[in-house]
């Protein structure tokens, strides 16, 4: 739990919230926030306090780890292929669904709701921000780059 309050504070200091205006470089603090609150889950997971393992080990696959991919696949994808570094409103569209779809994942148990509906929604979402990633993303990665 210790190293999730030092991420907290060494992310606060990043000020993050100033890049809203770039989903491309915010995805990427709220990536890094899913780091933060993955190693606050587990560690209060072991201490018997918040959520159940499998959960707070969902904090970390679901959120950290899909948020923070998708946002490096993105922007490697753009610079790559010579395009410029700007999230359009897809791509502000993809971070939005593995973000829902993580949330979903992890407090779906937790909410009384019928675990079925929750986690078929969680899974639509993460999963649906793979599959827009890949039909907005795989034309740009199987052509010539723009600036050869």
């Amino acid at each position: 739990m210790a190293a999730g309050f030092v991420t907290l504070v060494r992310l606060s200091r990043w000020r993050g919230w100033v890049t809203w205006r770039e989903p491309l470089v915010l995805i990427l603090h709220v990536g890094y926030g899913w780091l933060a609150l993955a190693l606050l889950a587990l560690g209060g997971a072991v201490l018997g306090l918040g959520l159940k393992t499998p959960d707070a080990v969902h904090v970390l696959t679901t959120g950290a780890v899909g948020a923070m991919t998708l946002g490096v696949m993105t922007r490697a994808s753009l610079g790559h292929t010579g395009r410029p570094l700007h999230a359009d409103s897809m791509t502000a569209a993809i971070y939005v669904l593995v973000n829902v779809g993580a949330l979903l994942r992890v407090l779906g148990p937790v909410t009384g709701l019928p675990t079925n509906l929750m986690l078929s929604l969680a899974a639509a979402g993460w999963s649906g921000a793979y599959v827009l990633f890949a039909v907005l993303y795989g034309p740009f990665l199987v052509r010539p780059s723009l600036d050869e």
